[in-house]
């Protein structure tokens, strides 16, 4: 897959991004570098390979370093949002938005 300037511009449309000319160039070398990278990739012969669910998953003696699961933090809830325009039974109230 590669991508035309005239993708580029029209992805940078989309997202409402103004890319200038050397932008749109330097972008179009990086997402096209990118899909080259995913092309290797996928030639890859994997068959017979399990998909891993975690990739220390082959390796016994690697743990994961986790902290606690304890809350550290106050419950500031109110003194956070006495500065809130509008709050309903604990929620931020913002206004509704539809393109």
């Amino acid at each position: 897959m590669s991508l035309t300037l005239s993708d580029i511009g029209r992805i940078a449309n989309l997202a409402r991004l103004e890319l200038s000319t050397a932008q749109g160039e330097r972008m179009l070398t990086q997402l096209n570098g990118f899909f080259e990278t995913v092309e290797q990739m996928n030639a890859v012969d994997t068959t017979g390979v399990e998909p891993l669910a975690h990739p220390t998953a082959v390796i016994d003696h690697v743990s994961l370093r986790l902290r606690p699961d304890v809350s550290s933090e106050p419950n500031n809830r109110e003194a956070n949002q006495k500065s809130a325009p509008a709050v309903e039974r604990g929620l931020f109230l913002v206004p509704k938005v539809i393109e």
